[in-house]
């Protein structure tokens, strides 16, 4: 918004404070001033109006109220001369009608006669020329003159140009008809339709409602009557027009912000007693107003402790009363601590105590605020285990070298849960597991790289007694296929966790290598590429407790044993008796094959397994290593009655 500082200066009687400083003063209370400029002898002000002030601070009018307040100024519209009526009847000259009051919620229109157009007065024209407008004729520059100062835009038409119907002549607002032209002041010729409200006469449209006026009943030097309109329209049609016909002028910038339909009769008013001032004109007795739904007061009842907790500061209940007042705010009533308060209808953007304490606060000037540490007790976020242990996992995979991938819930296939409204074929089911989506990125991976690691963290669903379960789980998969490799990759993942007690099973009744387990629990399986673990049951195992055991100084001896054992014997039933025999000394025993197949008789599988043994307080000898290796071995062929290769 350009504002004129010698405009401003015709509100007050004291003088204000050098553009320069007014400028800060209004970034810091009001609106950021973008800069200063002097343009002869006044000097132009960019002002940034924020949109949620628009309706009531594109005008110099609001501006000058907000230095009023924070300059505590005392602030005056300047007395014009009462308007002189003539002897003619305005409802004998112009009829109005309204079509839809939603479009147009008030539309106010006077009757001037007898004018004559020429220049405007010098004053007048440098004050249009500071703000950005140039001057035309003195009724046109009065109406853009009454719309910078109050902020209502106004429009003139030559009364003998619009058609006359029967009665006198008639101004409709109406949505435009399809097929309907209009030129526009500028000689710019538009194509309407239902979309663009428009002012007409009997005939046809003669102005774009809110946005730009017809050349049909355009003021000229022949114009003697003239017919001024300020009305209030609604934003969204206004916004609507606009944009269609790329067309956007200083009215529709304020129609489109929503203006106080209260502004139409105080900015008519204005304009008529200045065209009666500079153009000799007589003013027809009364006004054409079509109002039928008056915008009131709205009254907020503000709490002064609510103020104080608000804001942090204890500003004095008649500092309050006094920022409220210059800025046009109205005190009712005010009891012991709480003001009631009459909102001008121009302030849409109060409604609430909040907004009048923001009002209150600007004003005041929050570096006037002190700071302080808020006084609170700060209880920390309940732990939620499961994101936790979610982003350790993330980490110490990453750190492996492995990406992470997030898959659809739902498969084409293999699902014996149905989705009511599938998507599509290809998504029809919820997976079981995360291994199907795991493999088919591993295929699709694989056109372009080599090696391949994936995991993934996610939901499966399973039914049980009728009812859907969803189970977390998380899925690893390895290009190229290494089930050591794997099972390593398994281990340090469980080791970092400390889930301690970690062994592997033989996978009973399933396609895949190895059960791994903790304990007695299982966690879930393993294959030569890819491993489905139980997520839920790894956050329950997990632990950041460190139990501290100084390693044994003395070295660790390492033996192997193979043995020939029914297909249905249990990797743990031959490690428990191999850590029965063995006692004490024997440190760890590590599955590290298992086979079947050529050279392996029918019904029969081959264990590999190493054995560690190791003591905290002496050298292990050759001797004793040996004596126990004979025990174990033993032990497995007579105990377990296995077979033991030699």
């Amino acid at each position: 918004m350009k504002i004129s500082y010698d405009w401003l200066q015709s509100f007050f009687q004291k003088k204000l404070p050098n553009p320069e400083k007014l400028a800060d003063l209004l970034t810091k209370h009001s609106f950021e001033t973008e800069f200063v400029r002097q343009i002869g002898n006044d000097y132009l002000l960019d002002v940034d109006v924020l949109p949620n002030r628009a309706h009531d601070c594109l005008s110099h009018l609001g501006v000058a109220r907000e230095i009023a307040a924070f300059t505590n100024s005392k602030f005056q519209i300047p007395n014009s001369k009462k308007i002189q009526n003539s002897k003619f009847k305005i409802q004998n000259f112009l009829k109005v009608k309204v079509e839809d009051k939603k479009d147009c919620p008030r539309y106010t229109a006077r009757g001037v006669i007898d004018v004559k157009v020429d220049s405007s007065p010098k004053w007048l024209q440098e004050r249009l020329k500071t703000c950005g407008l140039r001057p035309i004729s003195n009724i046109v520059d009065i109406t853009n003159y009454v719309m910078l100062e109050t902020g209502q835009p106004l429009h003139a038409y030559d009364a003998d140009k619009l058609e006359s119907g029967e009665g006198g002549k008639k101004i409709i607002v109406r949505r435009a008809k399809k097929g309907e032209k209009i030129t526009t002041l500028d000689n710019e010729k538009y194509d309407l339709d239902k979309n663009v409200l428009v002012i007409a006469d009997e005939k046809n449209p003669v102005c774009l409602a809110g946005i730009k006026g017809g050349r049909g009943p355009g003021i000229d030097g022949q114009t003697k009557k003239i017919v001024l309109e300020a009305a209030n329209f609604s934003p969204q049609i206004i916004r609507q027009g606009s944009k269609q016909l790329k067309l956007e002028t200083d009215a529709s910038w304020r129609f489109e912000h929503q203006i106080d339909p209260n502004l139409t009769k105080e900015a008519i008013d204005l304009a008529a007693c200045l065209i009666q001032e500079m153009a000799g004109g007589q003013v027809l007795e009364g006004v054409v107003d079509f109002y039928p739904n008056e915008v009131r007061p709205k009254k907020i009842r503000l709490n002064l402790d609510k103020v104080k907790n608000l804001l942090g500061v204890n500003i004095p209940k008649k500092e309050i009363i006094r920022i409220l007042e210059s800025l046009s705010f109205k005190i009712q009533n005010s009891k012991f601590k709480i003001l009631y308060i009459v909102i001008p209808t121009r302030r849409i953007d109060v409604s609430i105590p909040e907004d009048l304490i923001e009002e209150i606060g600007r004003i005041y000037g929050f570096e006037k605020v002190p700071s302080q540490l808020p006084k609170a007790t700060l209880i920390p976020p309940e732990r939620n285990e499961d994101l936790v242990y979610q982003s350790k996992v993330r980490d110490i995979l990453v750190n492996l070298g492995f990406s992470e991938v997030y898959n659809y819930s739902f498969v084409g296939d293999n699902g014996e849960i149905e989705v009511l409204n599938p998507v599509s074929q290809e998504q029809k089911y919820l997976r079981s597991n995360l291994a199907s989506n795991l493999l088919e990125n591993i295929r699709e991976n694989r056109k372009y790289f080599k090696e391949v690691r994936l995991f993934e963290i996610g939901k499966v669903f399973a039914k049980e007694k009728g009812q859907v379960i969803e189970k977390k789980k998380l899925g690893l998969v390895l290009l190229p296929a290494d089930f050591y490799r794997l099972k390593g990759i398994a281990e340090t993942l469980l080791n970092k966790l400390r889930i301690t007690d970690v062994w592997y099973d033989e996978a009973s009744g399933k396609n895949v290598r190895a059960e791994v387990k903790a304990g007695n629990d299982l966690l879930g399986w393993l294959d030569d590429n890819i491993f489905e673990l139980d997520f839920e049951k790894i956050v329950e195992l997990a632990t950041e407790e460190r139990i501290y055991l100084p390693p044994s100084k003395y070295p660790a001896v390492v033996r192997d044993v193979a043995l020939l054992v029914d297909r249905g014997t249990k990797v743990v039933e031959v490690l428990n008796l191999i850590n029965a025999a063995g006692g004490s000394l024997v440190r760890d025993v590590d599955l590290f094959d298992m086979y079947e197949g050529e050279q392996i008789p029918d019904g029969k599988k081959n264990l590999a397994f190493h054995i560690i043994y190791q003591s905290d307080d002496h050298t292990l000898t050759d001797k004793e290593v040996n004596l126990l290796q004979e025990k174990i071995v033993k032990a497995l062929e007579e105990e377990g009655g296995w077979e033991v290769r030699k």
